[in-house]
Order: structure tokens, then sequence, then C-alpha cells
């Protein structure tokens, strides 16, 4: 089963990644990858970069960021492979405890239906 892994940060807080984090991260995808876990990650560039379409009953508009009313936003994914809902949560949580104590972070996991 594949599961979407979405981390939930504090936009604008200023925070940027220690070198320890980019290692034990590297450390963490690197493992997880090799014993098939993890089939894709990334991070996302600052909402200030993006844009927001919508189809409201056939009428299109954009935003473009960055989205002030938004508290929280995707700041980067995963994109999991396990066995099951507590394989995926056991996942999502190793990478929020390589996050240690420097981040307030979470993730949203959700399940991929099957086309």
């Amino acid at each position: 089963m594949r599961f979407l892994s979405m981390v939930r940060i504090k936009e604008g807080n200023g925070q940027k990644p220690s070198e320890r984090l980019m290692t034990e991260m590297g450390k963490l995808m690197q493992e997880m990858t090799a014993k098939g876990k993890l089939i894709d990650t990334a991070g996302l560039r600052p909402t200030s970069e993006g844009f927001r379409l919508r189809n409201n009953h056939g009428k299109f508009s954009r935003t473009d960021g960055p989205f002030t009313e938004t508290k929280e936003v995707v700041g980067g994914y995963a994109l999991l492979e396990a066995s099951s809902k507590e394989e995926a949560m056991e996942l999502a949580r190793r990478f929020l405890e390589v996050h240690g104590e420097e981040w307030d972070v979470e993730c949203e996991v959700r399940q991929l239906d099957s086309m």
C-alpha cells in the first residue's frame, strides 16, 4: 500500500534546517529507500512562490502566494510504501523523530487510492 505523508510546518518563522538535521535526514532517506519504503520525497518551495487555481462551478480564478490566511502549510512530502497503516505511522514517526527538539512539525498521512 502507498501512503502520502505531508509534512506540515508554520511558514515564515525563519527556521532553517540545521546541518545535523540534513545529515540525519539523508541517512534516514538512504535507509528507507534501500528497504523500498521511501518511493519519493522532497521539500517544497515557500508559498510566496506558489499559486492556487480554483474551479468554482466553471469559473476559474488564480491566487498568488503567499497565502496569509494559512497558519500551517505543507512544507514537504514523502511517498511511502507500507504493508499497513501502522507501518506507515511508524515510517512517518521516524521522519518526525529526526527533526529532534529543533522543530514544531507534524505529518498528515493518508493512504493513496488504487486506480
